[in-house]
């Protein structure tokens, strides 16, 4: 049987288990670079770990473990300062120094945007982390993927993970990005054409000028929401723009991967970008897709601009620029993504005027702290929560009953374009009526 060549995802995985080549449903294990962990998963972990390796146990590597607080961590609930204390008690005895805990200057954020920030995604690297949208680091050309407490309390121990290669479902968008659509447009369209489980353990490759014109921050964005459609994890081949944005944040070394020309594919989906709409889903699954023009009679209570899908610099530029000038109809929610990102707002200017003074003259509420916030709803003082039954449109990336908190209300999933364009109105918009 002829040698055939291996995916990205295959390369990164064969060379991290040390061998020379794996195929698509080969179990192997595998030597991980980063695990990543939060206040909601952390704990669960540490408990693990120490029950497993014993409560004198150290990490297999200080250096390559990471503890981002981020998702309940600005409310009242004593749950969630508990949960804050475990993590805080752990690294103190661990020494870890990547630790980026709330109420002090090392904060960030949302963990998905926090990672690249501080130089903890590298291509060619293995990356594992106790949230489903770990994944989003696929847009920097490695291998990264959300994983349970109990592998994860595995990788602290023995720094190894038994791995399952996933084959690769390769999606290509042809011509540049009309300036109406942005990458959430895009992973909406493909979860709407092959439902929330078209992906199940696979890796979903992206590429085409469509994918590699697009900036870091929105490529994130399209490897982010590979866990909607039951993704493995998201991949995009680095290239200059991946380089240049890891060699800012980071002087470690790193090894870039590319396909091999004959390497084999589950399936290959071609969509021209210039056919694409301005995409929603529905109530109450990201694959309940339709366009913003045919939802156009949904009234709202609310909308939302913020997450690890919605909440970066590049989002809040694209909402300022439907904003600038204008008044919100509805009560309109502004939440950066990390510390650095809200520092962005007050110095990121749109024709001579900061993103933030646009959104507050606009009437925007902007968050205090840079945070996961209501996108997983949290307790019920959480900034933006959807305490009764509001129809919301948002910037987040699941739609699911009481996703954003109450379960009887409803989200609509939307680019940030769209997001702030249905703000405006007070009614779900294309945003091609702003943007001419």
């Amino acid at each position: 049987m002829p040698h055939m060549g291996m995916t990205m995802t295959e390369k990164i995985l064969a060379r991290h288990a040390g061998k020379a080549s794996v195929v698509p449903g080969e179990n192997i294990w595998v030597g991980v670079d980063i695990l990543m962990t939060h206040d909601v998963c952390g704990p669960g972990t540490i408990q693990i770990f120490q029950k497993q390796f014993g409560a004198a146990a150290k990490v297999w590597d200080r250096e390559k473990v990471v503890v981002i607080p981020d998702h309940y961590i600005f409310t009242k609930d004593l749950h969630a300062h508990r949960n804050l204390d475990v993590l805080r008690r752990f690294v103190t005895e661990q020494q870890l120094p990547y630790f980026y805990d709330v109420g002090t200057p090392k904060y960030k954020g949302v963990c998905h945007i926090a990672l690249p920030e501080e130089g903890h995604t590298r291509p060619g690297e293995v990356l594992f982390g106790t949230d489903s949208h770990t994944c989003t680091a696929g847009a920097f050309g490695e291998f990264a993927t959300g994983i349970g407490n109990t592998d994860a309390a595995l990788i602290l121990g023995i720094g190894k993970l038994w791995v399952k290669v996933p084959e690769t479902m390769r999606f290509v968008f042809e011509g540049p990005l009309p300036p109406y659509l942005m990458a959430k447009d895009l992973i909406l369209h493909i979860i709407g054409d092959i439902g929330v489980d078209g992906a199940t353990y696979r890796a979903m490759e992206f590429a085409g000028d469509g994918v590699m014109s697009l900036t870091i921050e929105e490529r994130m964005t399209l490897c982010n929401m590979v866990i909607e459609a039951g993704g493995k994890n998201g991949i995009i081949a680095p290239d200059e723009t991946t380089e240049a944005f890891v060699k800012s944040k980071t002087g470690k070394p790193y090894e870039v991967i590319s396909n091999d020309a004959d390497a084999p594919f589950h399936s290959l989906r071609v969509y021209k970008t210039k056919d694409i709409e301005p995409t929603v889903a529905k109530p109450h699954s990201p694959d309940n897709r339709d366009t913003a023009l045919r939802c156009r009679d949904v009234v709202l209570d609310r909308a939302y601009i913020g997450s690890c899908t919605g909440g970066k610099v590049t989002d809040f530029r694209a909402a300022a620029s439907i904003l600038k000038g204008k008044q919100v109809k509805v009560d309109t929610f502004v939440v950066p993504a990390t510390t650095e990102v809200a520092r962005a707002l007050a110095t990121e200017y749109l024709d001579g005027e900061s993103l933030q003074s646009i959104f507050e003259k606009a009437g925007a509420r902007i968050s205090q702290g840079a945070s996961c916030a209501a996108c997983l709803g949290g307790p019920s003082d959480t900034f933006g929560r959807l305490n009764k039954s509001e129809v919301c449109i948002s910037t987040t990336n699941r739609n699911f009953p009481g996703r954003m908190g109450s379960k009887t209300a409803q989200v609509y999933l939307a680019s940030p374009y769209t997001v702030a364009a249905s703000a405006v109105t007070g009614k779900i918009t294309d945003p091609r009526e702003f943007l001419g």
